[in-house]
């Protein structure tokens, strides 16, 4: 090996033990936008959590009536765009797929940090970020450009059952295989944007992750791959991977092998690592057709697939209702092949509210004596 490349494996490996030192362990996911031939696009993600998500799947229609759930000042829009869902506890979106085919991903980020709510600008929980993605845009484009305008504040709240607020980032991607990453760091909005960021993982944040693959691409995946769990090693395997595996003409081998790519970057189921007590197992994971509009389902404890086809969903304003897919504790419910018919009509969740801030439950108060 060069002194060139002994000097850049010392300074990657460096970043990345620094990296490691200094960030509390978190919960971990994975997410890759593949691309393929006769322009085929499919996003996959993994869900790593160490307890049950509580996770639903969910059809919704346009026309619904939404709230940011921030209180007095919330943001207000109705949905443009039916989608389907996977839910985190019937409180969040997590992960979905709209109509147009514009698909939406949150993961944890611990280095997040959002900016102060006042209550002057609209405020929007960060429940329901990639709902309003998916309810009102067609593409990666038309998110960027109005998202780069900050139409809102992203409000947190504490994680069901715990006392650490939710730090998360946003993926996007659409049918032509267009992709943006979306982080609030030291509270200011950051924005990615390329068809070329087709991957995002956890901890650090996407720029460095970019700098700390820039190491492993030099190496080669045929050579040498890192092989934990950490965030850093999983995103250097799945931007290996997504690119190394054919580019099948049928749709249901490019499928095969992105299923392949999601499984080889998850956390075994029930893993535990003795310095790393927050590493999580992978507990589902999706595949998104983006050109076929399916969108497909694993459970981690369960032996099989299925999926929803948005194409023979009812998802119009007019005769369009809310239907859930109950999956059960563990996302244990079997179900095989296409599930549009198990889905029933149900009452739309509550996105986690969040408190006002004090100066607008001051002013609603006074409106009230007024």
């Amino acid at each position: 090996m060069s002194r060139m490349r002994l000097f850049a494996a010392s300074c990657a490996a460096a970043v990345l033990s620094a990296g490691l030192l200094a960030a509390p362990m978190v919960e971990a996911c994975t997410r890759f936008v593949y691309h393929g031939a006769d322009n085929e696009v499919i996003t996959a993600r993994s869900m790593d959590w160490k307890t049950d998500v509580a996770t639903n799947l969910w059809a919704f229609p346009r026309g619904m009536r939404r709230s940011g759930e921030a209180g007095a000042q919330s943001l207000v829009w109705t949905s443009k765009y039916g989608s389907v869902i996977a839910s985190g506890y019937d409180i969040a979106t997590t992960d979905g797929m709209n109509e147009a085919g514009l698909v939406a991903n949150v993961l944890w980020l611990v280095e997040s940090e959002y900016p102060k709510y006042d209550g002057r600008k609209k405020g929007l929980s960060i429940a329901a970020w990639a709902q309003y993605v998916l309810d009102n845009f067609a593409t990666v484009q038309e998110a960027v450009e109005t998202l780069a305008k900050e139409p809102f504040t992203i409000v947190t709240a504490n994680v069901p059952g715990e006392t650490r607020l939710a730090t998360l980032h946003l993926s996007l991607s659409d049918a032509s295989g267009d992709s943006a990453i979306i982080e609030y760091i030291d509270g200011k909005q950051v924005i990615h944007h390329s068809r070329d960021y087709q991957v995002m993982t956890n901890s650090p944040s996407f720029e460095k992750q970019l700098a700390l693959n820039e190491y492993w691409k030099d190496i080669g995946g045929t050579v040498m791959l890192p092989g934990t769990n950490r965030a850093a090693d999983r995103f250097a395997r799945a931007a290996f991977y997504v690119n190394a595996i054919p580019k099948s003409e049928s749709p249901d081998e490019a499928i095969a092998s992105v299923f392949s790519v999601i499984r080889n970057v998850s956390v075994p189921f029930g893993i535990t690592t003795p310095d790393q007590p927050n590493i999580s197992s992978t507990r589902w994971r999706t595949v998104a057709d983006q050109k076929r509009r399916l969108y497909f389902f694993e459970s981690v404890l369960t032996p099989n697939i299925f999926w929803v086809d948005l194409k023979t969903l009812d998802l119009s304003e007019k005769t369009g209702k809310v239907m859930k897919l109950e999956l059960g504790p563990n996302q244990t419910h079997i179900y095989s092949g296409v599930a549009n018919g198990q889905f029933r009509q149900a009452t739309p969740f509550k996105f986690l509210g969040i408190a006002p801030p004090l100066r607008a439950q001051c002013c609603v108060l006074k409106a009230g004596e007024e």
